[in-house]
């Protein structure tokens, strides 16, 4: 599969090339020292799910694994070297949650929250659009020419790219383009995330990385690095409260928007031994999420009890728009990672960690 994928982009490309070269936008001397400079892309393992829907394996040299769907932009699963599933998956729904959820953007002055899902992303409007945007919801497609980034060691990695549609033009008239890059190295997992603004107008959107992680016990959970931060409260009608626990803690529903977070937050699960360390830039807020035992019955993709086991922790941009000009780009990045847990209580301080990744 992943040879005749190959073949058919490499037509695809030499057709774009001699068409843009007939028309003078390209040099060839140029475009040469550009291919040869270029790193050479890794085949892709594409499979197909039970659905019949395009995954694709990322596999790495000490064992770990993630699985990757076109539909959605989503990362269903990531396995530590052990073979252990990080994420969540949902009894009911049999699918794990872990993508990038987002709504539209919208004109420049006008707020419009998005979020791009599961490790999932989103990307478009509350109220009037799809909760959580119409990203996690649309058939993305692999980047075949995505633009340079620093490759990794011993990195596997997969770009996928969303473009804006006449059908998504009927609701937001404004073109963009989401890439998405997922690559995976031993203990880690990294999603890069770009929004190109490719209309003749402004536009501003809100953003978010949704992670829903796997964890032991949510009773036994400890969440560090935002303490004595404001966030919005989302079950008081989003009243604007500052946090007074030395750590967060969970007994009962909990929907918050924590605003102007550190780089680094740290999710310590006791029971399992584990913390997950989340690292990121260009995404200055963090959303919190449990549903908690009535919540939980209430919605349909999740079981009963699956509450107890799953934590969400959000990467996002929602407090301040992002305003992008014709043609500019945004790009934002998080890192995953897990490390054992005599990780050190406090290492998170807000107040002594400096924005950007160290």
């Amino acid at each position: 599969m992943w040879c005749w994928l190959e073949l058919v982009c490499k037509e695809e490309e030499m057709k774009i090339w001699l068409l843009e070269w007939r028309k003078g936008k390209v040099n060839p001397f140029v475009s040469s020292i550009r291919a040869r400079l270029r790193p050479k892309a890794m085949s892709l393992n594409i499979v197909h799910d039970k659905d019949g829907l395009p995954k694709i394996i990322l596999t790495e040299p000490t064992g770990s694994s993630a699985e990757v769907l076109l539909y959605g932009g989503q990362v269903v699963s990531w396995k530590n070297a052990r073979r252990e599933e990080l994420l969540y998956m949902s009894s009911k729904v049999k699918i794990l949650l872990v993508m990038p959820s987002g709504n539209h953007p919208k004109p420049s002055g006008e707020v419009s929250p998005s979020a791009f899902h599961r490790l999932r992303t989103s990307f478009g409007n509350l109220g009037s659009l799809e909760q959580h945007g119409f990203a996690r919801n649309r058939m993305w497609s692999l980047d075949n020419d995505p633009s340079p980034l620093p490759p990794g060691n011993n990195q596997s990695s997969v770009d996928l790219i969303l473009k804006s549609t006449e059908e998504d033009l009927k609701t937001w008239p404004r073109g963009f383009e989401l890439r998405l890059r997922i690559s995976l190295s031993a203990g880690k997992l990294t999603l890069i995330p770009r929004v190109r603004n490719v209309d003749s107008k402004t536009f501003s959107f809100t953003f978010a990385l949704r992670n829903y992680l796997s964890v032991s016990d949510i009773s036994e959970v400890r969440v560090e690095g935002l303490e004595t931060l404001d966030y919005f409260d989302n079950l008081m009608q989003r009243e604007r409260v500052t946090e007074q626990a030395d750590a967060i803690t969970f007994d009962g529903e909990m929907d918050r928007v924590y605003l102007s977070t550190p780089t680094k937050i740290a999710i310590i699960d006791h029971e399992k031994k584990r913390t997950f360390e989340l690292r990121k830039d260009g995404m200055p807020d963090s959303v919190v999420w449990n549903p908690w035992d009535k919540k939980a019955k209430a919605l349909p993709d999740l079981g009963d009890e699956d509450y107890k086991t799953m934590l969400c922790v959000d990467s996002a941009a929602v407090e301040t728009p992002i305003i992008l000009k014709p043609f500019e780009e945004w790009k934002g990045r998080q890192e995953l990672s897990t490390v054992s847990s005599s990780y050190c209580s406090g290492q998170l301080d807000p107040r002594k960690v400096l924005h950007g990744f160290r």
